[in-house]
């Protein structure tokens, strides 16, 4: 049975501000304790410890958000390179304001190739990604926000010295192009789900969180090994260097290894993935090293309550 204090808990825990928590609170007290549980029942995912939200920590809601706006960035890139378009807007309304897509479009793959397949099995996970945090969320979910494809990756490039000022990079070019515009990135999402596991309370979330950043951690790895076998190593190091350029002084990014060594898992020495906090990975996506709330690949920020990048020293 649930009692009072632990669906107190779970519904604060579940909604991202304090008025999803009225609201939320507000239907249980019409539906009595009975109705409470029906209506956690019937959630997607279920508090599992009666842990209170402590201090100035973000709820778990406001962590999964920030985790959907960076899954909509990944769906968006993956799906237009393999289909030519990106979400369905069913899969793109809820909280705050709602956002285009600029740039994009379908990869000319080599037909039949690993590429193609690759990108064609990530970009169904980013998509179901999208759609499973949704449900998690609900009514809390917010919407995708405005993201840029273009301008941000000859940004980017630029930063990296892939290309020179008032040149274009293009990451839907070819499939090179592809794997370096990917690789921009993707090494981020496994290390900001990395960094927001401690910050969630909710087991079963946690639990979600650790399955994503499983396969996140797969989509990395392809990456990787498929920039390494084309002999790619040295654009990834430098995109590995603007990378960490741009989130601190400490040099934790890695690239790809050189031509007589892999280094196909970045680990530290005791061979675990390193984390970014959400500021840190918000540095990265806003493209630049300093406290601000949009730029980069989301040009009118992300939505949700962490928006905000970190101050990099």
């Amino acid at each position: 049975m649930f009692d009072q204090r632990f669906i107190s808990n779970a519904m604060s825990r579940s909604a991202e501000d304090p008025l999803d928590r009225r609201l939320l609170f507000r239907a249980a007290g019409v539906a009595g304790i009975g109705g409470a549980a029906a209506l956690l029942a019937g959630s997607s995912a279920h508090a599992s410890s009666e842990s209170e939200n402590s201090g100035n920590s973000p709820s778990d809601g406001a962590i999964l958000n920030f985790a959907l706006n960076l899954e909509y960035l990944e769906a968006e890139f993956y799906l237009r390179a393999v289909t030519g378009r990106g979400l369905d807007d069913g899969l793109t309304d809820g909280k705050g304001r709602r956002g285009g897509v600029t740039g994009g479009g379908k990869v000319p793959f080599t037909p039949g190739s690993l590429i193609e397949k690759y990108a064609r099995e990530i970009a169904a996970d980013e998509e179901a990604h999208v759609r499973f945090l949704r449900t998690a969320l609900g009514k809390a979910a917010v919407s995708r926000p405005q993201i840029d494809l273009e301008a941000s990756f000859t940004a980017a490039a630029t930063a990296a010295g892939l290309i020179t000022a008032g040149q274009t990079f293009n990451p839907f070019a070819d499939e090179t192009s592809f794997l370096l515009g990917a690789f921009i990135f993707e090494d981020v999402g496994v290390t900001a789900y990395k960094g927001a596991a401690p910050l969630i309370d909710n087991k079963t979330y946690l639990e979600a969180a650790a399955g994503i950043l499983a396969v996140e951690a797969y989509h990395a790895g392809i990456i990787r090994a498929t920039l390494y076998a084309r002999g790619l190593q040295e654009p990834t190091q430098a995109i590995s260097d603007a990378r960490d350029s741009l989130d601190g002084s400490t040099d934790l990014d890695q690239g790809i290894g050189n031509e007589a060594t892999a280094n196909l898992v970045p680990t530290d020495a005791n061979g675990i993935a390193f984390s970014r906090n959400p500021g840190q990975v918000l540095n990265i996506a806003y493209l630049t090293p300093k406290a601000v709330r949009e730029g980069g690949f989301f040009p009118d920020g992300v939505n949700g309550q962490i928006n905000t990048s970190a101050t990099s020293s």
